[in-house]
């Protein structure tokens, strides 16, 4: 009779954590940082699939591993957040209670199923002030850590984040910001240990900005982010990227009633011969 392999359950738990993390390194990085304006959130993107998105009206989100389960979390955080908000009221919908979501679903993949989600997610909220922004980063396993203001993800992680520790100011315009997060990006990478120069085509860039209201999520693309990573300081309001959505095309006119309520007008006794036949003579 075949004997059954047997594991110790933390041998189990190292394995899974080490494949975990072996795949999330293997990507690219991300930073999320606050700064004067609010919350500023850069991923080094080559691709059109997007890292770095809108979760609710003052909450963003971003990931590094493998995209589509990333991507089906953040599309469950959507979810939650709208019905919420509608059962509700929009004001319950807090970058906490989805932290708290994450954690609770990647927590279970991790210990009830045979592969972990290579991914690594934060969950940022804009606040009124620099002090009030919230950062919580939740990790394949479901731990959540709550930032003081700046993070990395991805890569590696702790080398970017030493640079980030080192020159992070809340104080910081968003052209200072970017330049910073920009630049410890490019710190690993390179050949031999080389620093490397990231340009636009390379970053994808998006802030919370608590000067909005309502939404707050706005990507920064095009001529405004290569402005911003040249080192102009004031780039116009107008000139900086939307929300994901595109604006709605103008509309066509629209008739007032159905067509089920249109009855075809029939002539009556009192209409007159020459209404009802054509007849003109």
């Amino acid at each position: 009779m075949a004997m059954q392999f047997y594991a110790s359950p933390e041998q189990v738990q190292r394995d899974r954590s080490e494949y975990a993390r072996k795949g999330i390194a293997r990507g690219r990085s991300a930073v999320v940082l606050t700064y004067e304006g609010g919350i500023l959130l850069v991923a080094e993107n080559i691709t059109t699939l997007r890292k770095i998105s809108e979760i609710y009206d003052k909450i963003g989100f971003a990931a590094v591993g493998r995209y589509n389960e990333f991507e089906s979390l953040r599309r469950a955080g959507i979810r939650m957040a709208d019905v919420n908000g509608y059962s509700y009221d929009r004001r319950d919908v807090t970058g906490r209670g989805l932290a708290n979501a994450f954690t609770q679903t990647l927590g279970a993949i991790f210990s009830e199923t045979q592969k972990p989600y290579e991914v690594e997610i934060c969950v940022a909220q804009v606040g009124a002030t620099p002090e009030t922004d919230e950062l919580y980063r939740i990790t394949y396993d479901g731990s959540v850590m709550d930032e003081p203001g700046f993070m990395a993800m991805g890569g590696q992680a702790e080398a970017i984040a030493n640079v980030l520790r080192e020159r992070h100011d809340t104080a910081a315009g968003l052209s200072d910001a970017l330049a910073l997060a920009a630049e410890a990006l490019g710190s690993v990478g390179g050949e031999n240990g080389q620093t490397r120069s990231l340009d636009a085509k390379m970053l994808e860039v998006a802030v919370l900005d608590r000067r909005r209201k309502g939404r707050a999520f706005r990507r920064i693309a095009g001529p405004a982010l290569i402005q911003l990573l040249e080192g102009t300081k004031d780039v116009p309001e107008e000139k900086l990227g939307d929300v994901d959505s595109a604006p709605p095309h103008p509309g066509e006119d629209k008739p007032t009633a159905s067509a089920a309520a249109v009855v075809e007008e029939q002539p009556t006794d009192e209409t007159p011969a020459d209404e009802t036949n054509g007849d003109n003579s």
